[in-house]
């Protein structure tokens, strides 16, 4: 049996190889897991081109899993035309049944370019551990349901429940 082939799909628009940190993590969880994984990349201009990029590394790669790697601008137009990719990043998951995982940063969440990078880069190596959960160990990921993880910045964890919880009104 071949291995499972993983897309990414990135942008020639953002300003951070997300892709590069993808891999990197990507080639760790296999050397630690002695696991096998194709790979196959994909670079559109914007993040509209996403979608399309996405479903193609589907249907011509045959790829059992993608990920769609973009940065969105700090202008509302940029916003709009995320929101759009979003949508169709959704039309192609439906279309398929293959998950795409969107991994977007906004430059406007973090002012200092240094952190916004790190940002970037933490939130591709989070989504990539998801990736290679959901093709691989998905029990890993049941194992995280409820704990609130965030991919990029810390995790928020569970709602706490008081030993003696608040009657509810009546």
């Amino acid at each position: 049996m071949s291995p499972p082939t993983l897309g990414i799909v990135d942008t020639t628009f953002a300003r951070v190889d997300m892709a590069q940190a993808t891999r990197e993590t990507i080639d760790e969880y296999l050397t630690d897991h002695d696991e096998e994984l194709s790979i196959v990349r994909r670079t559109v201009p914007g993040i509209k081109d996403l979608p399309v990029g996405a479903k193609r590394l589907i249907s011509q790669a045959g790829c059992d899993l993608v990920m769609a790697l973009g940065q969105v601008g700090p202008e509302e137009i940029d916003k709009r035309c995320a929101h759009e990719a979003t949508l169709g990043i959704q039309q192609a998951q439906i279309a398929t049944d293959t998950h795409v995982l969107e991994v977007f940063v906004h430059t406007d969440e973090a002012e200092d370019p240094g952190r916004l990078r790190w940002l970037a880069e933490n939130r591709a190596r989070e989504h990539a551990r998801n990736a290679v959960w959901l093709l691989f160990e998905p029990d890993r990921l049941r194992e995280l349901a409820g704990t609130g993880q965030r991919e990029g910045y810390h995790d928020e964890g569970p709602i706490e429940v008081p030993a003696d919880p608040p009657k509810e009104d009546t």
